[in-house]
């Protein structure tokens, strides 16, 4: 997902990282890899030891793969065939995309992808990011999870919670395949807990939905107000915190507003209670894709 960067004077400046030895380390799920110096700058500061990395609106898998061989056991490389990108998006509207398939196949072979995404089959529009409305368990989903199940890689979807029956179905049918549902699909608390409670592979990634200044709070996120989680939220996660992941969407538009969603996951992660911490932050992204902490 790309948010605009807000530059309104009720923002705050980049904020400064508390002092390291109070830092909660963490994987960053969610990055849009953009720009490495930046990246990597933001994971030394903010306390992230690893970070999961896609495509941004300036990169590519190849630039991402690259980036990982330099940095290996630091980045953890994704591969999309996403529909935002205007080059793939006819092959989305065909039946088959059997050549998008077939280059996602080839990447995953080499072994250097850990999992693929973030696919946004159905995201709404918002600056700079034009609509994507596909069928959530049509053909190219169904072969994107036959991929994943054959090369025993986890997919990341952003899939908004209008389509959340066919979420289900896709889930149901790929039962043995684990989904990491981008910014948990912005989801309500009940409605969230009905859909871990169903699907033992969806797996909930919170992106986002910690940032004190989304262009859509506050329905978009779980704090109260811009800083303090919900109790009820906190409930959820502590109940199973196998099914929860964080990330920050980072994308590299903007240092301060990178920063920002770094500081609102080391917020979010201090609120946590220890015996939900450590998972929620490193255990559960390190299980998806085989990485020993």
């Amino acid at each position: 997902m790309r948010q605009p960067v807000q530059r309104d004077a009720a923002q705050p400046i980049a904020p400064v990282p508390p002092a390291a030895s109070t830092l909660v380390p963490f994987v960053d799920a969610h990055v849009h890899l953009n720009s490495l110096p930046m990246q990597l700058e933001l994971m030394q500061r903010w306390g992230a030891s690893h970070a999961v990395v896609f495509w941004g609106g300036r990169s590519s898998n190849e630039s991402v793969a690259e980036a990982a061989r330099q940095h290996p056991g630091v980045l953890i490389p994704f591969a999309s065939i996403s529909p935002e990108r205007t080059a793939y998006r006819p092959q989305w509207e065909q039946p088959h995309g059997d050549e998008l398939l077939k280059q996602l196949d080839a990447m995953l072979a080499t072994g250097l992808y850990k999992g693929i995404g973030e696919i946004s089959v159905a995201h709404f529009p918002s600056g700079g990011f034009a609509e994507t409305d596909f069928a959530v368990n049509g053909p190219m989903m169904t072969g994107i999870l036959t991929l994943a199940r054959k090369h025993k890689v986890p997919v990341m979807v952003h899939v908004e919670s209008t389509r959340m029956a066919e979420l289900s179905q896709l889930l149901q049918r790929f039962a043995d395949v684990p989904v990491i549902w981008a910014h948990g699909g912005y989801t309500p608390l009940f409605l969230a807990r009905r859909m871990l409670e169903q699907h033992p592979n969806l797996y909930y990634e919170l992106s986002a939905r910690t940032w004190p200044h989304h262009p859509r709070s506050p329905d978009y996120t779980i704090l109260r107000d811009g800083t303090r989680a919900w109790p009820e939220w906190l409930q959820l996660i502590e109940d199973m915190p196998d099914r929860f992941l964080v990330g920050t969407d980072a994308s590299h538009r903007s240092a301060s507003s990178d920063a920002m969603k770094y500081a609102s996951v080391q917020s979010f992660l201090a609120q946590l209670p220890p015996s939900a911490r450590e998972q929620v932050a490193r255990g559960t992204l390190f299980k998806l894709v085989g990485i020993s902490p």
